[in-house]
């Protein structure tokens, strides 16, 4: 989305973007293309070098098996000058993508292959038929291992393992086919696969692969090396029988290794012994986990994270030394001298099997297309059918050029062979709209007449004038993206379909590779090292979410830090006048003692993490992304369970599948279309309303309330830096809405800066062109550019580049920047203004604007589509206040309030909410009349707010309603104890006239009760007269029961003593005048922008509204401890108001003791 930072100041973007005269000394870093530019191909020795090729690597893609990332590998093996480089990660391909894009930049062969484990799970019938009669190895018949199959969670991994290369493409994908099976056939994390199943695997594919036969838990090794009658070389022969009796003789080779283990020499000896004698080849590898010995620290904490042991406890099982690196051909010379020719056969080996990974690239498959017609014939007919709708017939058509540019696009899409995604995106969403499924596409599919005209989008590009070659150009590089936006609640039926539509081996969903942050990387090296758990636990959550680790923590003696034994220093009170607490006369927390030294981690775990920090630690899944193949795609990337009951995820995130040529749709889910799905059937039940979101008008009551920062819960502008930005701004037109959302960027607003836009949109600085050129260009947003697409524009305008060569140019200035190609467009472009008559300071003032600009330019297109939901989600805020609220409660979790705020704001507005009822509630919110309320309806909330209520509870209680008692419920529904004493925290039972305190009471009792029991026979129900809950005890109850307090914010009920102590409400800083002020309040969010200096912003809520507070770095390095860990604070501080925008800017901390608070949304 664009959210990129530029790689220059925030001051400097701005004075750019404002056209004003460069400040002195600012250097020209950026002039000539930006820093960030494409690393230069690694060079190899000069010396003369053995030839030699690493057949066996593991990365950090065999997840907490390897210490070194593949472009680690390929640098040192390219540094060393091998001939070529396998990857072989466990039971995967996983990190094959990366290493073959590092590799093709630095000019290494590469060779795919993987280390499979055999026989995890025990022995099958087709293992024991491979062994044969008269086995010197004989498993007993169904073995079950003692351990569990996973390769977690224990030392050593039971199951053997088999290292098999891919000798071509066709090896590859017959390989990739292999490790999907036996991950499907297994769990997470644990595959299942038997020797018997792997030697018919061999058999079938001969010629097409290399197999290698290991290590330590290879078959043939293992066998060699074990005690009593079933090992020797007896045993290691028939093994090594058995795989060349399925593979061929030339396609087996014996490892020998040498790790420095006093048996190692003895043992390669034997092994040699019996490569010859069974007439294969030996070679030479090294099992490489981390490309330089000094990975060997690393690579030996996460053996103790994967096994749960601390190093201690698995020393025993840990390789001696630094030996698992990569070598150089002289260094393996030298320790296999004894046994000629391994290292050149392993040279050979690796020049047989490299090949390039995009060989294995698929394509779309045939789109089924009616008789007559082909993909692009349908196609044109879909769009001359439908473009009557939106833009009327050719002859008549109501917008001026709609249908020359829908044929231009038509044309290209033809020329690139693009018809069959349009195809597939046109039948998703023609699915969701015959199963009334909100949805629509955004993104640069936005810029195209076609999208429009088949109604995958709803932005009509023509009309705005947007550049098509933004979203396709005849230079691009693989098919358009097009994200298609479904309503959460529903988007699994849309996944569902695609995979029966085109069946589940041809399509899969995107993984999304879960890398290691501060928080997950200090918890596991600590444990690594030792440290108890609830002490790894306590340093990771000290650590603030993003923030980056320290790489060193020694005190100044130069040891180690020691944790704090005092624990954390007590929460100051805000009644408290005295001085800040000090230790040794030193304030505890003070502004220039980091948040790791106040943590107490030591050094080694500290610097472990730092350097494990961003390593994959397992997949995950995409949110949205599919691919769609024309064979199996596990011929491509093997695929795998996901934790997800009945879901299966490849191999690869998005990056790695778009770069091998793997066709994505993303179907994301966006709550806000749930929400208004849920709203307009809410207003249609009991409004009698039929809204369509597609037709609203445009209303200005509905502005005026985004004016005044009315916006919680509204679609993209309800944050604080959109809420403060709303009374600047002052929208008045739909397009207002489409400026908004582009302006909301993580830099200049959050970073307190006001845009240039804002102060000439209100008359503070002149509308300025630096050439009329520019003015068609930036016309309609005052001079500034704003959007990727004026980028665009005014290389055409000012340089005469083509829309195609425009799109190039703002590929070149992106994130991924390439000075070779930002050369190039620089010269054609300075060329093309030359002979426009711009030359000179004025050249290079819009090079240096267009490049400042680049990384900060958000899609016009993707402004567009989000402005049609903020106009929509605000009409509804406007009109149905009550139905608004329900939805958004229905479609949690989303937005950026919780549902406690999200009430609160509906009462702020007239809104009744009513607490949970067992015959009134449904199992999600919903609306009944009340005179009292505005719009005459009540939000009643769902039994599924109810904690320890699930979905299908909820449902079954409210299906079988109505009910007599709690009694008669419990015999009924049958619901835990817990369920029971829930349901009457929240009042759920009132209607049954039983208190809270009596309800509570009767729980226990009741549950004793069933529809096994008769009914009327359950004793001790009634209670003793009990005083009823105050009502600070009822919005307590309401917060733990529900997380919503209907009738109470927690700071009402200390309203009394907070202003006697001079605590102003959220409302009264827009009356009372600026200075110095406290305020107080439940913290609802803690936000700490990339780009804002260390900056945190607060949002305090109390019971009349929402207060922005800013805290400066020092401010909460001094007030840490409370500030980052109390629900509820009181603040301090100076007032500042601006255009009705009101900000504390904090100067003390303290904590707010509450009844009772919910949980904040912090650091997002």
């Amino acid at each position: 989305m664009g959210f990129t930072n530029p790689g220059i100041p925030w001051s400097e973007l701005e004075r750019r973007l404002s056209d004003r005269p460069p400040f002195r000394g600012y250097g020209e870093s950026l002039a000539a293309g930006g820093e960030r530019i494409e690393p230069v191909a690694r060079p190899r020795p000069a010396e003369p070098t053995v030839p030699y090729a690493e057949l066996h690597a593991h990365s950090s893609f065999s997840f907490l098996d390897g210490a070194s990332s593949p472009g680690e590998l390929v640098d040192e093996a390219v540094r060393l000058g091998l001939e070529a480089l396998a990857l072989t990660d466990h039971n995967g391909f996983y990190g094959v993508v990366r290493f073959a894009e590092a590799a093709a930049e630095a000019g290494l062969p590469t060779v795919f292959g993987t280390e499979l484990t055999l026989d995890a799970y025990g022995v099958d019938e087709l293992t024991l038929d491979a062994y044969g009669a008269g086995s010197p190895v004989p498993p007993k018949r169904g073995r079950v291992p003692r351990v569990r199959p996973e390769r977690t969670g224990c030392a050593d991994p039971v199951g053997s393992h088999v290292v098999v290369l891919a000798r071509s493409p066709a090896g590859y994908a017959a390989l990739g086919e292999l490790i999907s099976a036996a991950q499907m056939a297994g769990r997470k994390h644990a595959p299942r696969l038997s020797t018997g199943e792997f030697l018919a695997a061999a058999a079938a594919h001969r010629d097409e692969w290399a197999i290698l036969t290991g290590h330590r838990k290879g078959a043939v090794p293992a066998a060699l090396m074990a005690q009593g009658p079933g090992g020797g070389p007896r045993a290691a022969a028939a093994q090594l029988g058995r795989l060349i009796s399925a593979a061929g003789r030339h396609n087996v080779f014996v490892e020998l290794w040498d790790h420095g283990h006093p048996l190692d020499s003895d043992r390669n000896d034997a092994l040699a012994e019996l490569a010859v004698r069974a007439g294969v080849e030996p070679i030479c590898t090294n099992g490489v986990h981390y490309a330089t010995p000094a990975g060997r620290r690393l690579a030996t904490a996460l053996a103790a994270v994967r096994a749960r042991r601390s190093l201690d406890e698995l020393d025993g099982w840990l390789p001696p030394a630094a030996t698992a690196h990569v070598r150089s051909g002289a260094e393996q010379a030298r320790r296999f001298a004894r046994w000629p020719g391994v290292v050149s056969a392993a040279a050979q080996i690796g020049r047989d099997c490299a090949f390039d990974l995009s060989l294995v690239a698929p394509n779309l498959p045939p789109y089924p297309c009616p008789d007559g017609h082909d993909e692009m014939s349908h196609l044109r007919h879909l769009v001359a059918q439908r473009a009557q709708w939106r833009y009327g017939t050719p002859e008549s058509e109501r917008v001026p050029g709609a249908w020359a540019q829908l044929n231009h696009e038509l044309d290209l899409i033809e020329q690139l062979g693009f018809a069959g995604y349009f195809l597939v995106v046109y039948d998703i969403v023609s699915f969701c709209r015959s199963r009334d499924i909100y949805c629509q596409g955004r993104g640069s599919a936005a810029n195209s007449a076609v999208c429009y005209a088949l109604g995958i989008t709803n932005v009509d590009s023509v009309d705005l004038g947007l550049l098509f070659e933004r979203f396709l150009s005849p230079e691009r590089d693989g098919p358009p993206d097009i994200d298609i936006d479904i309503e959460s609640g529903r988007r699994e039926e849309a996944i569902q379909y695609v995979y029966e539509r085109y069946g589940r081996a041809h399509t899969a969903q995107v993984a999304n590779v879960i890398t290691y942050r501060a928080r997950s990387s200090v918890r596991d090296m600590a444990r690594a090292l030792g440290w108890e758990p609830g002490q790894a636990d306590a340093w990771s959550k000290s650590l603030d979410r993003y923030s980056p680790l320290p790489t060193s923590n020694r005190s100044s003696n130069g040891s180690a830090a020691q944790p704090h034994r005092a624990g954390r220093p007590r929460a100051r009170d805000w009644r408290d006048a005295g001085p800040e607490p000090t230790v040794n006369g030193h304030n505890r927390s003070g502004p220039s003692q980091s948040q790791h030294d106040e943590a107490g981690i030591p050094a080694d775990v500290a610097e472990l993490a730092a350097a494990l920090e961003g390593a994959p630690r397992h997949l995950g899944i995409h949110s949205g992304g599919m691919v769609i193949c024309d064979r199996p795609v596990t011929h491509v990337c093997p695929i795998e369970w996901a934790a997800k009951a009945d879901r299966s995820v490849l191999q690869w995130d998005k990056d790695d599948c778009a770069a091998v040529g793997l066709v994505k749709f993303d179907l994301l889910g966006l709550g806000m279309l749930s929400a208004l799905h849920h709203a307009v059937d809410l207003i249609a039940d009991a409004h009698h309303t039929n809204v369509d979101i597609g037709m609203l008008p445009q209303e200005d009551e509905v502005y005026d309330m985004l004016c005044r920062a009315d916006s919680i819960g509204v679609f993209q502008v309800e944050s604080r830096a959109q809420m403060a930005t709303l009374p600047r701004l002052r929208p008045r037109c739909f397009y207002d809405l489409v400026v908004e959302v582009a302006l909301i960027r993580p830099g200049p607003i959050q970073g307190g800066s006001v845009h240039p836009y804002i102060r000439r949109r209100n008359g503070e600085e002149p509308v300025t062109y630096l050439h009329p050129l520019l003015e068609n260009s930036l016309e309609k947003t005052l001079g500034i550019p704003l959007f990727q697409e004026q980028l665009m524009q005014i290389a055409i305008d000012v340089a005469g580049f083509t829309p195609a060569e425009a799109d190039e140019l703002r590929q070149a200035m992106g994130s991924k920047r390439s000075r070779e190609r930002m050369g190039r467009l620089r010269e054609r472009l300075f060329s093309g203004m030359a002979s426009r008559g711009l030359v000179g300071d004025v050249a290079e003032r819009v090079w240096e604007k267009m490049v400042a600009f680049a990384d900060y330019g958000f899609p016009e297109s993707h402004s567009v589509s989000f402005a049609h939901l903020v106009y929509a989600s605000s009409w509804i805020k406007l009109h149905y206040p009550a139905a608004f609220c329900a939805a958004l409660l229905n479609a949690q979790p989303m937005g950026f309030y919780s549902p406690h705020s999200l009430c609160q704001d509906a009462r702020r507005h007239g809104v009744v909410v009513h607490s949970p009822c067992i015959n009134l509630s449904s199992e999600t919110a919903t609306l009944e009349p009340c005179n009292a309320s505005t719009g005459g309806m009540a939000v009643r909330l769902g039994l599924s707010s109810v904690r320890e209520v699930g979905d299908e509870l909820a449902e079954r209680i409210a299906v079988g309603g109505p009910y007599s008692s709690m009694e008669d419920l419990q015999r009924r529904a049958e619901l835990s104890l817990q369920a029971l004493e829930a349901l009457a925290a929240a009042g759920a039972f009132d209607c049954f006239g039983l208190p809270r305190r009596e309800a509570l009471w009767a729980a226990g009792a009741v549950h004793q009760g069933g529809s096994d029991r008769l009914a009327g026979v359950v004793t001790g129900a009634e209670s003793p007269p009990l005083r009823g809950m105050s009502a600070t005890e009822t919005a307590a109850a309401d917060l733990w029961a529900t997380g919503v307090a209907p009738n109470g914010h927690p700071t009402r009920f200390l309203r009394t003593e907070l202003a006697a102590a001079g605590v102003r409400t959220a409302a009264e800083l827009l009356t009372c005048p600026p200075g110095k002020t406290r305020v107080a309040g439940l913290v609802t969010h803690r936000q700490r922008p990339m780009t804002a200096g260390g900056t945190t912003f607060l949002n305090l809520e109390d019971e009349t509204g929402l207060v922005n507070v800013v805290v400066s770095r020092g401010c909460w390095q001094r007030y840490r401890s409370v500030a980052r860990n109390m629900p509820a604070l009181v603040v301090s501080g100076r007032l500042e108001r601006h255009e009705n925008v009101a900000n504390v800017i904090a100067e003390r901390l303290e904590a707010l003791d509450v009844p009772a608070s919910v949980g904040s949304r912090d650091f997002r």
